[in-house]
């Protein structure tokens, strides 16, 4: 699943484009990262980056479980 698509207008062609976005998980990492980064825990950036992507896979997995509304 894909975060924020878009159209654009080529630079060069001046045709109408769709961009698919980034990855949803990669989104909720990056918004889990900047938590981690924003906390007091202090950790290397490997251990962060790490922890990031467990959180948005189990956020991705309780999109699945939990039904749209």
């Amino acid at each position: 699943m894909k975060a924020y698509p878009y159209m654009h207008k080529h630079p060069t062609s001046g045709q109408t484009e769709i961009a698919a976005g980034m990855d949803l998980r990669d989104w909720f990492a990056g918004m889990a990262l900047q938590g981690l980064l924003a906390s007091d825990i202090e950790d290397t950036i490997d251990v962060f980056t790490s922890k990031s992507y467990e959180l948005a896979d189990l956020m991705m997995k309780q999109r699945k479980e939990v039904p749209n509304e």
